[in-house]
């Protein structure tokens, strides 16, 4: 029998999937499994890459056996990963020498202040398109490099390799013979200089990382290597690889420039495709790889929310007002109108555009009569402004996008119609979300699939794409400057960086 079928790992910050698509490119069959979250100290965010591991190969079993098929009737394997994590491990023996630093982790956010008082961010931004922040890998990776006894000399002797998520499965799932990346994972590490598209001296040098540590940057849909026999029963090629919100991206098959989608997990990003346009942001937007194929790069703005749907888990495990998930919207519909009660969630400081990492969270508005239905309205709604402020300024840097653009939403939250109609009402524009909610996996597994030769190039991709619902804002126009308003004071109260 011919292989038909793509296998989408998509490894997350709280758990890994695995999801089998047939030949029509429907799901056949899922696996997921959650793993630990290490705190050791505040601000602090690891992860167990033994673990990580073993939670995806348990999941791809997993998936294969609910859709009924074995490993040979799998075509090819697409992965898309939690971006900025940082995993090294040792060369011979693959095991790594300290948990995973992972991207929500703040450890180094003097190190970047100390990068910005020496004048060094313009040139990071003019190469990498980043800012100089703790989410990304760089500052993240040094510390292990300069912490873990050892490190620094056996790095510089290449005994040890660096990768984010992607590239330790790929490692591992080659039995070490495949040490490669992506682009698009490759540009969110601040060693990456997204013109040249290569690995830039100067950022090495300022950052202290060994370009003998370093993995081969390939295109998104490429030969990363083949998984062994010996794991699932048979060789699979790995055919395609993105960062997660890229993915989502290719998933949402936003390949038009002005085309523009924002995902809902744990936190909240928004890329907006400005095509071969490498936009630099006026208003501390990230410019991106949004995905390069055949060797031609896509560029993108992208707004980062560091809370999102980790704002609804704050309500459930925090302060106990919901549950679970699902209640939240319910709750935020019988809040009291006549309060206007605003949560800004920064729980590890904020993200795009405000770019602050030592704000943390606060409530205002608050009367004798708020309760939980309130606290549930506004952690829904901090997401809603959030994305608003992402939008503004993605106008504000780039001509190609305008007012009459249409979100379309992907991820956890956006099955909730409460959020996504209050979404729309305060962007005052129309919000889409499409039939398939997996589009983080459906994007790695048309990179996989497509490289493959068996599933439809771009164009026919995007026509097959279809909407479930469209919400169209009806909030009248003075509420609407009212709320968000008061949003803006309530995140001008919040900021400790008013640069």
């Amino acid at each position: 029998m011919t292989a038909t079928h793509i296998l989408a790992i998509d490894q997350g910050t709280t758990s890994s999937r695995a999801i089998v698509f047939d030949a029509e490119r429907a799901v056949a069959g899922s696996g997921q499994k959650e793993f630990k979250q290490h705190f050791p100290k505040s601000g602090w965010v690891e992860h167990d890459a033994d673990e990580i591991w073993k939670t995806v190969t348990w999941s791809v079993e997993e998936a294969l056996r609910n859709a009924g098929i074995g490993a040979e009737d799998v075509a090819a394997i697409g992965i898309t990963n939690q971006r900025e994590t940082v995993v090294v491990w040792d060369r011979e023996t693959g095991e790594p020498i300290h948990r995973a630093i992972v991207w929500q982790d703040r450890r180094t956010a003097a190190r970047c202040a100390e990068l910005k008082d020496g004048g060094h961010e313009a040139m990071v931004a003019r190469k990498t398109g980043l800012l100089l922040d703790p989410y990304f890998s760089a500052t993240k990776l040094a510390w292990l490099l300069d912490t873990v006894g050892g490190a620094r000399e056996r790095a510089e002797a290449g005994a040890l390799c660096f990768g984010t998520i992607d590239t330790f499965l790929i490692w591992r799932l080659t039995g070490g013979t495949s040490f490669v990346t992506d682009a698009t994972n490759a540009s969110r590490t601040l060693l990456f200089d997204i013109k040249t598209q290569d690995w830039d001296d100067e950022l090495l040098a300022l950052f202290g990382v060994p370009r003998a540590m370093l993995p081969e940057v390939l295109d998104c849909a490429a030969d990363f290597g083949t998984a062994k026999k010996s794991l699932f029963g048979a060789g699979i090629p790995i055919l395609g690889v993105a960062g997660d919100q890229q993915a989502a991206t290719i998933g949402q098959a936003c390949f038009a420039p002005g085309m523009l989608k924002s995902t809902y997990g744990t936190g909240c990003f928004a890329l907006l495709n400005t095509g071969a346009d490498r936009v630099a942001s006026k208003n501390r937007l990230l410019t991106t790889i949004a995905y390069r194929l055949g060797g031609e790069t896509t560029y993108a703005l992208e707004g980062s929310i560091f809370v999102a749907g980790a704002g609804v888990q704050w309500l459930r495990d925090g302060i106990g007002v919901i549950e679970k998930a699902d209640d939240s919207g319910a709750l935020a519909e019988r809040a009291d109108p006549e309060q206007d009660v605003y949560l800004v969630p920064a729980f590890t400081g904020l993200g795009a555009p405000h770019w602050d990492a030592d704000a943390r969270g606060a409530i205002f508005g608050m009367t004798r009569n708020t309760g939980p239905a309130e606290f549930a309205r506004a952690a829904l709604e901090a997401t809603c402004f959030q994305t608003c402020d992402l939008l503004d300024a993605m106008h504000g840097d780039w001509s190609g996008a305008n007012g009459d653009t249409v979100l379309r939403v992907d991820g956890g939250m956006v099955a909730s119609d409460w959020t996504m109609q209050r979404l729309a009402d305060l962007l005052n524009a129309p919000v889409d979300r499409p039939t398939i909610l997996e589009t983080t996996a459906l994007g790695a597994a048309w990179l996989a699939g497509s490289h493959a030769g068996l599933w439809p190039d771009r164009d026919a991709f995007a026509k097959a794409w279809e909407r479930d619902r469209r919400f169209e804002p009806r909030m009248d126009a003075a509420t609407r400057t009212r709320k968000r308003a008061g949003w803006s004071a309530a995140v001008r109260r919040t900021l400790t960086d008013t640069r």
